[in-house]
Parts: C-alpha cells; sequence; structure tokens
C-alpha cells in the first residue's frame, strides 16, 4: 500500500457483527501499517470486542459510535428514512464526509444499495449503481456484474455496466484490455432478446475490448474477464453456484465416508482435496463492489467469517489505491462525448 487510507467498517452488521468484524480489523490493520479502520456501531459492544487488541496497532482501530443497527431483513426504505443514525448510514456518511476512503459492510444488501446510493449519488452519466464481484474460472477468476442491484434493465444500462466492470478490471487487475462479454442463450447475433442485442449494438461503439456474447459455462472457462448481465439474471447465476459449490462439498465428503475403503481414499486424496478447498475457498472471493457511486462501497457476504471479511476490506483498499471511481467516470464521459460528436 502507497499512500495512508482509511476504511469505515459497518461493524455491526452482517450475521456476526462485532464478534467477526473486529478480529477481522485487527488482522488487516496489522497487516497493513498504513491503514486506519473506523468501526462504526454501538460504543460498548466495540469496546468490549477490542480489549486486547486495539493497544498495540497505535489507534489504527478507532470507533465511531452509531446508535442504530440495520437489521438484515429490514425494508430499505424503512432503514432509508428511519435509521440516520444506523451503523450502515454513518459509514456511508463518513465516506461522503471525507473522513474515510471507503466503507465496508457485511448488511443488508438493499439497504446497502439505497443508502449508498441516496447519500453517494451516482458518477454523472451512470443511471444505476450495480454490484460486481469475483467468480473462480480455470484461469484464475472472472468478474460479473450485475449480481442482483437492478432487476429490471435496459440495453443503456448493460452498456453503463460493461463500462464499469471494463474500468474496475483495467485497474485493479493491471490488465490493458479486458475481454467484455454479455451474458446470452447463445453466442449467436441471433440468439437473445432485443434488450440484449441491443446492448450489443451499443457496446461495439465504446471502444472497450467487447468479445461478444457469452454464455453462462463462460464464466468459469477463463476465456473472458468481465461478464456482463442484469440483476435478475446475475443475482439467480450466483444463488445457483453458491448452491452448488455447497452441493459438491457434501457430496464429497458423503463418498470419502461413505465405508473403510472410501475413508482411505480420502486420506490418500486429501492432499489434492485440500489444494481443491484453497482454490475454490469462497472467503477469497468475498467482497462485492457497488460500482457506479461516487464513492467506494463493498459489500460482503452476510455470513462471512474473520478471512472473508478481512479479504473484503483488502477489496476496498485495493479500489482506494486505484482510484476507480474516478476512473470509471472518465471512461463513461468518454463514451457520451463520442456518442454528441456522433
Amino acid at each position: 500500500m502507497s499512500r495512508k487510507l482509511t476504511i469505515a467498517l459497518d461493524a455491526m452488521g452482517g450475521d456476526h457483527g462485532p464478534d467477526v468484524i473486529v478480529p477481522a480489523a485487527l488482522d488487516c490493520a496489522a497487516r497493513y501499517p498504513d491503514l486506519h479502520l473506523l468501526l462504526v456501531g454501538d460504543e460498548g459492544r466495540l469496546r468490549q470486542a477490542l480489549k486486547g487488541g486495539s493497544a498495540a496497532l497505535d489507534g489504527r482501530v478507532s470507533i465511531h459510535h452509531a446508535s442504530q443497527m440495520v437489521e438484515m431483513h429490514e425494508l430499505p426504505s424503512k432503514a432509508l428514512r428511519g435509521k440516520k443514525d444506523s451503523s450502515m448510514r454513518v459509514a456511508i456518511d463518513l465516506v461522503k464526509q471525507g473522513q474515510a476512503d471507503a466503507c465496508v459492510s457485511a448488511g443488508n444488501t438493499g439497504a446497502l444499495m439505497a443508502i449508498a446510493k441516496f447519500v453517494l449519488k451516482t458518477i454523472p452519466g451512470v443511471d444505476r449503481p450495480a454490484i460486481i464481484a469475483m467468480m473462480p474460472s480455470r484461469t484464475g477468476h472472472t468478474h460479473v456484474l450485475d449480481l442482483g442491484a437492478n432487476v429490471d434493465c435496459t440495453a443503456e444500462h448493460l452498456c453503463q455496466f460493461a463500462i464499469m466492470g471494463y474500468e474496475l478490471v483495467k485497474a485493479v487487475e493491471d490488465r490493458e484490455h479486458p475481454r467484455v462479454g454479455l451474458l446470452n442463450i447463445g453466442e449467436e447475433e441471433i440468439k437473445g432478446n432485443e434488450q440484449v442485442k441491443q446492448a450489443a449494438k451499443l457496446l461495439t461503439d465504446t471502444h472497450i475490448n467487447f468479445v461478444g456474447f457469452v454464455e453462462g459455462n463462460d464464466i468459469f472457462a477463463g476465456n473472458v474477464d468481465v461478464v456482463v448481465t442484469d440483476g435478475f439474471t446475475g443475482n439467480v447465476a450466483l444463488k445457483a453456484i453458491e448452491g452448488f459449490a455447497k452441493l459438491l462439498g457434501n457430496s464429497l465428503k458423503d463418498e470419502f465416508g461413505r465405508n473403510l475403503f472410501s475413508k482411505l481414499l480420502g486420506l490418500l486424496a486429501l492432499p489434492v482435496l485440500r489444494a481443491f478447498r484453497r482454490r475454490f475457498d469462497p472467503r477469497r472471493y468475498n467482497g462485492a463492489s457497488l460500482v457506479g457511486l461516487r464513492g467506494i462501497v463493498v459489500k460482503s457476504h452476510g455470513n462471512a467469517d474473520r478471512v472473508a471479511i478481512a479479504n473484503a476490506i483488502r477489496v476496498a483498499m485495493l479500489e482506494v489505491e486505484k482510484g476507480v471511481p474516478d476512473r470509471i467516470g472518465e471512461r463513461v464521459a468518454e463514451v457520451f462525448a463520442a456518442r454528441k460528436i456522433a
């Protein structure tokens, strides 16, 4: 990390709250000497959770009190209007006020998106923020958006998502020309609905590396860096992938525990199984970014553990270091300018 930065953590969010978020913050502060973390939430609970861990960190993990918290199943509208002193709202406010460079929350996704959009606003030229996250692939990983923020999207929205995904991957992966694909039911030009076909036409004029239509299996094939779709399809795909991963893990466990012979085979295969588990550990991919905002907000999975929360913090750190919102804003402005000239 090349400069000092501050991350605001919604310390009350998620399934585990301070019990997991505070240890993760201490882990990151110990690892990154230029990092300052603001734990936002109930001061009493946070002081209790910090006991014995903060003294050695020179005050780089501090508390910012918030008297309310957003429940995991609370309506976004209720959280936005009725909980202005929630840990989630205050953490985002700190980004707006310039007291924090980014916000990380494991809380209610709908509330986080609603509050972040209301407080931070969208980048000029961006109609809607989108949720983007990494998924494992044969050659490393693929970034996919939108993963649930926008159920109904126009062709223009999909075009904007593609531009945002392209610039984010270009920045954080240091890739000169990331490959962008538009999710469809086939690679042929004649396939898909009118919304997807029109989005493909718009993308050919954006001067990003648009490779055309891709199918669901291409997310894992490693032949594309960014996959773009609407939030409905993206969220269904995400949940299906998570469900299959659990099925695969449980099935392997059942098969290797079926009898004495299979248990012996399991012991022999243990090094391979451990390497497989490390490679596809979902904690490595925790940290979905709300792109399109005039600030950096990263969403952690609600049931994330200490390791996963720390990874979400690192995602936020990298986006701050690379100036992702500014880069997205510049690219969107270029596209709009080119359209006006045309």
